[in-house]
C-alpha cells in the first residue's frame, strides 16, 4: 500500500496517537510495508502506539501504606472493612490501622525487623492476612506471598530466593513450614503462626508481636517510592522457573490510582467476595488494597466451595465478585446453586484466564448477573479493565480498554507492529509495570524492549479500543489453534465439567 505524506499522516492519526520513533522502529515499519518509499516519509515520523482512551492521571508519589490509608473517601473508623465469612470475626477501618501498626512495631521491637527486610506469608485467605501484609509494609519491609499449596521444597525455594527473614504461616501447613524454614536457616523465633495456638513450639504471631506500641509507618521520598520494592510475588513469567517479581511502591500505588480512574464501580456500599487467593496479584490488588481505598467491605473465605460461596452471598448480600472462569463454570453446573438467593450480586469481574462467550451467556441466562472481563499479569497488575459503570455497553469477549497512563503495541511474529483487528503479541508500558525479576537481569532484559513489557499473550484490539486476549504465545498448538479456544468449545458439552488442553 502506497501513501502520500498527507494520506499517511491522516491514516495513522485517526488510529493512533503520535510518538517520535527511533530509526530501528522506522525500519521495522518500512519492512512491513506500511510505507514503501522513503521519499514519502514525513520529516516528523511517528510510530504506531496505542494509548488509553482515558486521560493520564497524576500518580501519587507516596508509599503503599500511606496511600491505602490516605482515606480519600472519608471512611469512618467504625466502618467494617474485613469480615471472616465463616466465623463472622471482623475488623473496622480503625481497627485495621491500629492492628497493622502494632504488628509493624512488634516486627521492629521483637524481631529487629529493618527497612528492606523480607517477610514471607504462607497461608490461604484469612482475616489477619491484610494485617500482616500491610503491617510489614508499614515497618519498611518487603512481602513475598507464597502459594499455600506449595510443598516444602517449593516453599524453600521462595524463602531462599527472596531472602525472607521472617515467616508468618498457617498452622495447617506446619510440617511443610518446619522443613522449609529449617533448611532456609530461619530461626524458630522468626517463624510465627496465624491463629491463637502454640504448636510444636511455634507461637502465634499475636502473642509475640502485638503489644501496645503503634509504629509510625516508614516514609519514603518520591524517588524512593519508584525504586523500593514493596511486594515479591512469584511468577514463571512467559517461560521458565518461578521468579520473584519486584513490585515497587509506585507500581502498586499507580495501579490502584489507575483503577479508580477507569470507571471502577466500587465504593463504601460495595460488599466484595474475597475468595480468590490473596497471594495472587489479582486478589491482592483488586480485593485487599482496593477495599481500603474505597471503604468497601470484603467477606473473606479461605477457599472456594459452592455451598459456602453461595451461602455467603445470601447472608452478607455480596454485590461485587472477582472470579475466575472455573468458579463460573462450577456455579453453572452445580444444581445446589439454585437453592440460594444470589440477587444481591450486581456484577462479576472475571480474569486470570479467558472466559468463553458461551459460558458467559449461559451464566447470565441462569442468574441474570453480568460478567465482564479484565486483564493483567503478576508483572503488570491490571492493564485492561472494563467500564463497570456502563455494563450494558460491554463488548462480549473483550477484557476492556487500557487503563489510564498505559500504552500498548501489538507485534507480529517478526516484530512488526500490527493495526486494528490483527492478532499479535501484546506489549504494554506504564507506571504499574514491575521493576524487574529479582536477581535475574537476564530474564528481565528478555521481557523488556524500549520500555515496553512483553506479556507473552496473543491479543488484538478493535477500532473502539477494546482488547481481546486470544491466548498465550507459547501455548499456540499446531495450525495456530489456541488451547483456550478448544477448551471453551469442550466446555459447552453438558457432560464436561472442566477442560484443559496441554502438550505431550
Amino acid at each position: 500500500m502506497w501513501l502520500s505524506r498527507n494520506q499517511w499522516t491522516m491514516s495513522i492519526g485517526i488510529l493512533f496517537r503520535a510518538h517520535h520513533s527511533p530509526l530501528p522502529t522506522l525500519l521495522t515499519t518500512l519492512n512491513r510495508g506500511y510505507i514503501n518509499n522513503k521519499e514519502l516519509i514525513p520529516d516528523n515520523y511517528t510510530q504506531m502506539i496505542l494509548e488509553s482512551k482515558y486521560p493520564d492521571i497524576k500518580i501519587p508519589q507516596v508509599d503503599v501504606y500511606q496511600y491505602v490509608t490516605s482515606n480519600p473517601e472519608r471512611i469512618s473508623d467504625d466502618k467494617i472493612i474485613y469480615v471472616d465469612g465463616i466465623t463472622g470475626k471482623s475488623y473496622t477501618y480503625g481497627e485495621f490501622k491500629h492492628e497493622s501498626k502494632k504488628f509493624a512495631a512488634g516486627l521492629q521491637d521483637k524481631l529487629g525487623f529493618k527497612r528492606g527486610d523480607v517477610l514471607a506469608i504462607f497461608s490461604p485467605n484469612q482475616i489477619d492476612y491484610p494485617i500482616v501484609l500491610l503491617g510489614a509494609i508499614a515497618a519498611g519491609g518487603k512481602v513475598t506471598m507464597a502459594n499455600p499449596k506449595y510443598k516444602a521444597n517449593e516453599l524453600l525455594y521462595q524463602l531462599t530466593d527472596s531472602s525472607a527473614s521472617v515467616l508468618i504461616a498457617h498452622p495447617e501447613f506446619l510440617e511443610a513450614v518446619i522443613e522449609a524454614s529449617s533448611n532456609a536457616k530461619i530461626p524458630i523465633s522468626r517463624v510465627l503462626l496465624f491463629g491463637d495456638k502454640e504448636i510444636k513450639g511455634y507461637k502465634p504471631y499475636r502473642s509475640i508481636l502485638i503489644g501496645g506500641r503503634e509504629v509510625e509507618p516508614i516514609s519514603y521520598t518520591p524517588e524512593e517510592t519508584k525504586t523500593t520494592t514493596a511486594y515479591l510475588p512469584y511468577s514463571s513469567g512467559t517461560t521458565g522457573k518461578q521468579k520473584g517479581v519486584e513490585i515497587t511502591h509506585t507500581n502498586m500505588v499507580a495501579n490502584l490510582a489507575q483503577l479508580i480512574n477507569a470507571n471502577c464501580k466500587l465504593g463504601q456500599q460495595s460488599i466484595i467476595m474475597g475468595v480468590l487467593p490473596f497471594f495472587h496479584i489479582y486478589a491482592m490488588t483488586n480485593i485487599l488494597h482496593a477495599t481500603l481505598i474505597h471503604g468497601a467491605t470484603t467477606i473473606i473465605l479461605s477457599s472456594f466451595n459452592v455451598n459456602t460461596f453461595c451461602e455467603s452471598i445470601q447472608k452478607y448480600k455480596i454485590n461485587h465478585i472477582y472470579a475466575v472462569p472455573p468458579i463460573i463454570l462450577k456455579l453453572v453446573n452445580d444444581p445446589l446453586v439454585q437453592q440460594f438467593d444470589l440477587s444481591s450480586v450486581d456484577l462479576i469481574i472475571s480474569a486470570a484466564a479467558p472466559l468463553s462467550d458461551e459460558l458467559r451467556k449461559k451464566f447470565y441466562e441462569m442468574f441474570k448477573i453480568p460478567i465482564l472481563q479484565s486483564y493483567g499479569l503478576t508483572e503488570t497488575s491490571a492493564t485492561h479493565y472494563p467500564d463497570t459503570k456502563n455494563v450494558k455497553n460491554a463488548v462480549p469477549g473483550s477484557v476492556g480498554v487500557l487503563i489510564p497512563n498505559m500504552k500498548a503495541k501489538i507485534l507480529s511474529k517478526d516484530g512488526c507492529e500490527l493495526g486494528y483487528n490483527e492478532s499479535g503479541e501484546l506489549w504494554v508500558q506504564g507506571p504499574n509495570i514491575m521493576k524487574g525479576y529479582l536477581n535475574n537481569k537476564e530474564s528481565t532484559n528478555a521481557v523488556f524492549n524500549e520500555g515496553f513489557f512483553n506479556t507473552g499473550d496473543i491479543a488484538y484490539v478493535d477500532k473502539q479500543g477494546n482488547y481481546f486476549i486470544v491466548d498465550r504465545k507459547k501455548e499456540l498448538i499446531k495450525y495456530n489453534v489456541a488451547p483456550a479456544e478448544l477448551e471453551s468449545i469442550l466446555l459447552t458439552h453438558y457432560a464436561v465439567l472442566d477442560a484443559a488442553i496441554n502438550y505431550l
